[in-house]
């Protein structure tokens, strides 16, 4: 079993550091604004710490790392490259990842890098399906063949299937209770997006149906690691329908969210049974004249993903390790935000919608605290409650959730000892992202020096 990560002092003042060197004027770079369950959360946090150029050099991946030099000497060769394929696919999600307590970071990160792996083949769509659909229903079993990769991926994360050995390696040296919560997640999961190739989402029963597989499995999977590691309590663990209400709520608002991105690459998550009450045909609604009729489809989606929030909150509840509880509540808040700029936006269908950089900063700094947690959903329920029209078709469904959510808002729990200060955890966290977009920043200026220095 990989040994456990220090929680040191050293590790906040590296972060200090990092930006007490920051570039100034011109040339530095200014803030701009889960298929995992964790999509969502990671492209929050990239609203709040994302470097102005998108040039993201290779040698800027090879050195950074959030963990403390003394964490860094102590892992394997192996284990650091995982490290590395972590913040190159990532990318700012990373120092959520690593601010993780002990050995469950170690755990959680080979999770994340086999289930993108995994997640890598069924993006692929240069492997013919006959190829495909075996891997993805066989994937679970090359975690524990050494030699296992795949070379011939055209993806933009190809290395986490060409150096799939070092990955799988570090998967064989987890503790047992880890190994099996990995591979029995990777085969459910692999056997889900084999299922959906061919298939489209039809009824809003298939639509949990599949974000379960690409989303409540990662919800499921990861509460089991937290309980495995004993920073939880087994119930964590041990309910699923919580976990996977955590997992749709994520990947529903993602594809609520990605409505024109997804017509315009040709694909289709809306829910057919949602979309065909109004209109003919999906990709229509980006269509001026088809405002009112998208806008009524977009309703009726956010108060179908609203339904998982009271589950949200018992889970969140139920959690008493603060790193566990800031990793999970986040990604959560990040997503009742952009649902609330998303309800009855006509932007879904012309642009993309995002919630404001100083925004996201605040729910990072924020949502250390059930308290703090249960006041911003309760704020951005109250402001999609004021965007709810007379008119619209699923206004009585709309106000039952959000009364239920008010309510379940509003309910007092016992708080639970945390191991950390929530301050500490928060700042940790908020520095991590922006000594990332420093670095990212300074490699690609030298990267660039270097360029025209060679010409």
């Amino acid at each position: 079993m990989a040994g456990a990560c220090c929680k040191c002092p050293a590790y906040l003042s590296v972060f200090k550091r990092s930006l007490s060197v920051a570039p100034r004027g011109p040339g530095s770079a200014a803030l701009r604004s889960l298929p995992f369950g964790w999509r969502l959360g990671e492209r929050g946090l990239q609203e709040a710490a994302r470097p102005s150029c998108a040039f993201r050099p290779t040698i800027f991946y090879r050195h950074t790392t959030f963990l403390c030099l003394s964490c860094q000497e102590s892992m394997s060769e192996s284990l650091r490259t995982c490290y590395v394929y972590l913040n190159q696919t990532s990318r700012s999600f990373a120092a959520v990842i690593q601010a993780l307590d002990g050995e469950l970071r170690h755990a959680v990160c080979i999770f994340y890098l086999v289930l993108r792996a995994l997640d890598t083949v069924e993006d692929d769509m240069t492997i013919p399906l006959e190829k495909k659909v075996p891997m993805l229903n066989n994937f679970h079993t090359y975690l524990y063949q050494d030699k296992w990769c795949f070379t011939e991926s055209q993806e933009k994360d190809r290395q986490v299937l060409e150096d799939f050995p070092t990955i799988s390696l570090e998967f064989r040296n987890l503790a047992q209770e880890y190994r099996e919560v990995i591979s029995d997640i990777c085969l459910r999961m692999g056997e889900g997006m084999a299922e959906f190739l061919e298939k489209k989402v039809e009824s809003m029963k298939e639509w949990d149906k599949y974000c379960h597989y690409v989303a409540g499995l990662v919800g499921i999977g990861l509460s089991q690691l937290f309980s495995a590691s004993q920073l939880e309590d087994p119930e964590v663990g041990q309910d699923s329908e919580l976990a996977n209400s955590m997992g749709l709520f994520l990947q529903k608002t993602n594809i609520i969210r990605d409505y024109l991105e997804d017509t315009q690459d040709g694909r289709a998550f809306w829910p057919k049974e949602a979309w065909s009450q109004f209109g003919d045909h999906l990709e229509d609604f980006a269509q001026p004249e088809k405002l009112d009729s998208a806008l009524s489809c977009l309703n009726l989606l956010v108060t179908d993903a609203l339904r998982h929030v009271p589950d949200v909150i018992t889970y969140l509840s139920r959690l008493r390790n603060q790193s566990v509880f800031n990793f999970c509540a986040i990604p959560q808040v990040m997503a009742i935000a952009t649902l609330s700029a998303c309800y009855n936006n006509p932007m879904v269908f012309q642009g993309v919608v995002k919630i404001r950089k100083g925004q996201a900063v605040t729910l990072m700094m924020e949502a250390t605290n059930m308290r703090a947690v249960q006041t911003i959903i309760a704020q951005y329920s109250q402001e999609i409650l004021h965007k709810v029209s007379l008119a619209d078709p699923s206004r009585d469904k709309t106000l039952h959730i959000l009364a239920v959510i008010r309510e379940k808002s509003q309910s007092s729990y016992v708080t639970r000892a945390h191991h950390l200060s929530p301050m500490y955890l928060s700042a940790a966290m908020l520095l991590a992202a922006l000594s990332w977009q420093y670095l990212s920043t300074t490699a690609a200026q030298a990267q660039g020096t270097g360029d025209m220095q060679g010409q």
